[in-house]
């Protein structure tokens, strides 16, 4: 079928999967900062890697990869990336930087996230019909932060980390703000203010202006109002 294609159209779809695969490298950038002890270079790397997961699908979608290279399974190629940059990473970070409780209880925590997330990411059902995601949707680099920028007790991380790993197998929805017609004009943007503020606590760590962490939580706020609401409609 891709014979169909010019060359074009083939190299817009071999640079769109060139792009998602980036996320391995970053993901490996991420695991080499944790383990040089460096936090902040961590959570950018896993930050840039986000965008990147954010924004390959529109592109994937417009440059039509699909059809053009059809012997190339970009939805395999996505999960075994978003695996490395939202489970593998996330959970050596966790694990690295104290967030949670010492010894084999973190190891045991960390074993926890790569374990549910391995249902998370196997689940044919991971998506409602609009497009939440159902259950946890194996966030952990966003997790992650949270736990880093709020500097909480290990012990309260630990409850949060096994309570989200359960979540997994419920039926909670969870928004994808880049999928979810509803409203995605508003989703997108509050994403946009979220990821914004998240960049600017992490380059000020420790500091944390009374203005800029309010705003943070407000648009994290928002993500879970969205989420409480679709989940209490039920299916």
């Amino acid at each position: 079928m891709s014979a169909a294609y010019g060359i074009t159209h083939r190299l817009s779809a071999w640079g769109v999967h060139v792009f998602t695969a980036s996320g391995a490298v970053l993901g490996l950038l991420g695991l080499l900062a944790a383990a040089a002890g460096d936090a902040k270079l961590c959570l950018a790397w896993l930050g840039v890697a986000l965008v990147v997961d954010g924004v390959d699908g529109t592109l994937a979608r417009r440059a039509s990869v699909k059809q053009v290279l059809p012997g190339i399974d970009g939805s395999v190629l996505d999960l075994v990336i978003d695996y490395l940059t939202y489970v593998v990473v996330p959970a050596v970070f966790m694990h690295r930087f104290g967030l949670l409780p010492e010894g084999l209880i973190s190891i045991a925590l960390a074993a926890w996230v790569l374990l549910t997330s391995l249902y998370c990411f196997a689940n044919v059902q991971m998506k409602s019909g609009d497009n939440y995601f159902v259950g946890f949707p194996a966030i952990w680099n966003v997790v992650a932060l949270y736990l880093w920028l709020l500097g909480l007790d290990p012990w309260i991380n630990a409850a949060v980390v096994v309570l989200l790993g359960l979540l997994t197998f419920t039926t909670a929805k969870f928004l994808h703000p880049f999928r979810v017609k509803a409203l995605m004009a508003l989703n997108i943007g509050v994403t946009t203010v979220w990821l914004l503020c998240c960049v600017a606590l992490v380059i000020l760590s420790p500091d944390r202006p009374g203005w800029l962490f309010g705003l943070w939580l407000a648009t994290s706020a928002y993500y879970a109002g969205v989420c409480a609401w679709r989940t209490a409609r039920g299916p």
